[in-house]
């Protein structure tokens, strides 16, 4: 294999976290044994992926078809926001809704497929990172290089929409006769819209902390469940290994169980044997002596 770094990153990318270090190390070795000291240098700064963040890089390299409407979505999204075009806002955060679950949740499942499942707080973390990647183009640019190394904060993200937000930032058109704007009326107008569009974007602001002070909230509940899920896991992992260790000691018990009754079994035969050999040769020696007896006892 010809080595560059492109070649060497996406392969590294694409591997399970703790097979990343030793790979590395072989195609640095490889780099230097090829005279590329430069190269072999650049390999070394390549950093290990958190969890969640090889997830994020699987999900690029593994399903590309999805990456671009992504993309596409969060260019969307940031143009409705700048418009404060509400319907299609509204229309835009259900796909983003949809998508996010969707990605996310085809992370989990190729994490699993390639050997490591992820714990619901690193899919946590693929989920902002899919947000950073609809707020922010660099966020995006980062992500779809396949290349992350820790997850992307998702920050505020995007304020939610209200049911009753207008379907458009445009003014509704006037009912009554068309008048000529004047220059008082059209600055009027222009002062107006400034005031309505800063309340909007001051109201957007406020319910964007407050969804991100509720998402911190629910993540570090997330976490904490996560944990709990896993010591609990860890401790039934330990029952179940002394379940298995006590039906090892029970099912050796049972076979030298069987083996000391059947050592007896064949140990009363023994006896049995034994002692009807016993009297067999008792009474011999009783008729032995009994013949001696009567031969000493006749007359010459």
């Amino acid at each position: 294999m010809e080595l560059d770094l492109d070649t060497v990153a996406d392969e590294l990318y694409r591997l399970r976290p703790e097979e990343f270090t030793a790979t590395r190390a072989a195609r640095m070795a490889a780099a230097r044994t090829a005279g590329d000291r430069a190269l072999a240098d650049r390999i070394a700064k390549l950093r290990r992926p958190s969890l969640s963040a090889w997830a994020s890089n699987l999900l690029v390299h593994e399903r590309a078809s999805e990456v671009e409407p992504l993309l596409r979505l969060g260019e969307g999204l940031r143009q409705a926001h700048r418009d404060l075009d509400g319907g299609q806002l509204r229309e835009l955060s259900h796909r983003q809704r949809v998508l996010i679950s969707t990605l996310s949740r085809q992370a989990g499942q190729l994490a699993a497929q390639a050997g490591h499942p992820i714990t619901e707080a690193a899919r946590l973390e693929v989920e902002n990172t899919l947000r950073a990647v609809l707020a922010d183009p660099e966020a995006a640019k980062e992500w779809a290089s396949g290349r992350l190394v820790k997850p992307l904060a998702a920050g505020t993200g995007f304020p939610a929409m209200s049911a009753d937000a207008p379907a458009t930032s445009r003014p509704a058109a006037s009912s009554g006769p068309a008048r000529p704007a004047t220059k008082a009326t059209t600055k009027a107008t222009a002062k107006a819209a400034t005031t309505e569009r800063r309340r909007r974007i001051a109201q957007a602001r406020k319910e964007a902390d407050e969804a991100a002070r509720e998402l911190r909230t629910r993540e570090k509940e997330a976490a904490t469940a996560s944990r709990e899920a896993f010591a609990a896991k860890k401790h039934w992992d330990e029952a179940q290994q002394r379940v298995s260790d006590l039906s090892t000691e029970l099912q050796h018990a049972r076979e030298q169980q069987q083996q000391a009754r059947s050592a007896e079994q064949t140990a009363r035969e023994h006896a049995r044997t034994a002692d009807r050999k016993l009297r067999e040769t008792r009474r011999r020696a009783e008729a032995a002596a009994a013949g001696v007896e009567r031969l000493s006892t006749q007359e010459p």
